[in-house]
């Protein structure tokens, strides 16, 4: 297959010129480097691509051109190539103009001229798109599969459980998506009748039936065993808050391990989009933000185990040993509990029968391809929801939110809010609710209760997402570190007292901020007390308990 294309054009011929050495010296072994001098040619380029089938990586756009512009260049990448990045190529009294692109007309980014040195003003820029492309480029493939149908619970998770581990595989609904024909081609070998689905087709050619996650794990090379058995910090979760202690610990001398139950990220790591994080202005979607930590905490050493569950802590002298759910025991002196949230149920009739087959809690991104056309219904009026609502709306024929306040201003930040009253296919329902849910087999209707007409009423959908708040995943420390009585974990000035000091502290000081009754053993992010349901402050908190990690550690060590 011919190397991925990037496109540059700009009307003056020096400036060009200066573009496509400066491409060709850093990515023309990896890219076709194409220039041309007009907008119109460009976009000749990128047809002549799309007729033979060849892929565009990134487009880099001159503004100022005669007869058409880059901005209008880009537009039309955006509709030959929705997945390229995009960039700008603009002057200093353009920024404003480029600022306001990056919201209307999709652009990742501008670059001033002049951009010498490259190595400081363009590489870094372009590196970054380029990365963000690559993670989600779909070249001809030959890679894992997964043969199932749509309302399989079993197919979902495993779905579920690639794409949030950020795996690339091929779905195949065996029983809709493809002629018989061309599934056995595939696995002509296999008898579909007289298999348990899902299958799972491994590279080589091996088919797995049914596998659960663990063997799945182990079979595509996700580390489920700790390397040794001791390590200076010990931090449980892989969401915002735990890859930041594991970035700083690991990159500051700590021997770190991580231990994630399901996929980096956490639950940040499922949103569709994240726009109010520090220093992306265009966003960025969860899971890059956990590709992009966890490659930061592996490259600085940090080991990292998913899908490994924590199960249990005992504590023995300046030890801290945590039991993994496959027996095994790890120890520490510091460890960190930042296990997060998961979704809280919800408890009507109908709802555990379908789960997974049609009812799912949170963003289950790997199901918006499959609503294409079809009315989806959201419960939850929080950013979650509100992500969710969004990136659905881009499939499905309508999204309807359902609310059981009054308003989206009480849970929801004012930029999604205002997003949300843009699109034109989402719909915001108050003071309802979902009350039943029905189906044979799969999801087919909800029925919704609406306290304000005081009506009940029956829709169709095959797909309810559900937000309505999570709950921490504290309860294998119940007994063991003090939480309030909704499990969230009590630390610092928050911890019982006993006269002036907290009640059980044996320490001669007080305990660090985000330290727990037992020296040594930390809480940080969602699963804390008190703590802001925000990533940026998850990863502020992720961070600063290292500090406080070494001066543990200077004393015990």
């Amino acid at each position: 297959m011919p190397a991925p294309a990037i496109v540059t054009v700009d009307d003056e011929p020096e400036v060009l010129r200066a573009v496509e050495r400066d491409l060709r010296r850093k990515y023309g072994k990896d890219y076709r480097i194409l220039g041309t001098d007009s907008g119109s040619g460009a976009v000749d380029l990128m047809k002549q691509l799309k007729t033979r089938g060849d892929s565009l990586a990134l487009t880099l756009a001159d503004q100022r051109m005669p007869q058409m512009s880059g901005l209008d260049v880009l537009g039309e990448s955006m509709q030959l190539f929705p997945q390229a990045k995009r960039a700008l190529l603009t002057a200093y009294a353009d920024t404003n103009a480029a600022i306001a692109a990056i919201n209307t007309a999709k652009v990742h980014y501008y670059l001033l001229k002049p951009w010498d040195p490259p190595e400081e003003k363009l590489y870094p820029v372009l590196d970054d798109l380029l990365e963000d492309w690559q993670a989600e480029y779909k070249a001809p493939y030959h890679g894992l599969r997964v043969l199932g149908t749509r309302w399989s619970p079993s197919s979902h998770q495993l779905k579920d459980f690639l794409g949030r581990n950020q795996v690339p595989y091929q779905w195949t609904d065996v029983e809709i998506a493809t002629p018989d024909q061309e599934v056995q081609q595939l696995i002509p070998n296999v008898d579909l009748k007289s298999v348990s689905l899902p299958l799972v087709v491994l590279q080589g050619g091996e088919v797995l039936e049914n596998p659960p996650v663990e063997e799945l794990a182990a079979r595509i090379g996700l580390r489920t065993r700790a390397e040794t058995t001791f390590y200076d910090f010990v931090i449980v979760g892989g969401g915002p808050a735990g890859l930041a202690a594991a970035v700083y610990g690991a990159s500051e001398g700590l021997k770190t391990l991580l231990v994630e139950r399901s996929a980096p990220g956490g639950q940040a790591g499922m949103s569709s989009r994240i726009e109010n994080y520090l220093g992306f202005p265009s966003g960025l979607t969860g899971a890059d933000l956990a590709r992009r930590a966890f490659t930061q905490a592996k490259r600085f050493g940090a080991e990292i185990l998913s899908p490994q569950e924590v199960v249990g802590l005992r504590v023995d002298g300046p030890y801290r040993f945590v039991k993994l759910r496959d027996g095994n025991e790890v120890s520490c002196h510091a460890l960190l509990i930042a296990s997060g949230l998961s979704w809280k149920k919800l408890d009507i009739p109908g709802v555990e029968r379908l789960q997974e087959a049609g009812v799912y809690y949170g963003a289950a991104m790997t199901e918006a391809q499959l609503c294409s056309g079809e009315d989806v219904y959201l419960v939850g009026g929080a950013n979650s929801a509100g992500q969710a609502a969004v990136y659905f709306a881009q499939f499905a024929r309508s999204v309807t939110m359902l609310l059981r306040g009054d308003s989206l201003e009480k849970g929801m930040s004012q930029y999604l809010i205002d997003q949300i009253r843009e699109i034109p296919n989402i719909r915001v329902e108050t003071q309802a609710e979902v009350v039943e849910v029905h189906g044979d087999g799969h999801l087919e209707s909800i029925t919704i209760a609406n306290h304000a007409t005081e009506t009940i009423r029956t829709e169709p959908t095959s797909a309810l997402f559900i937000f309505i708040g999570a709950m921490p995943c504290t309860a294998w420390l119940r007994g063991m570190l003090p939480m309030d009585e909704r499990g969230y974990l009590l630390t610092g000035a928050l911890l019982p007292k006993d006269g002036d000091r907290p009640k059980g502290w044996k320490e001669e000081r007080d305990p660090f901020i985000f330290e727990s009754i037992i020296p040594g053993v930390f809480a940080a992010g969602d699963t804390r007390h008190s703590s802001i349901k925000r990533v940026a402050s998850a990863v502020g908190e992720g961070s600063i308990t290292v500090q406080m990690v070494h001066q543990y550690l200077a004393k015990v060590k």
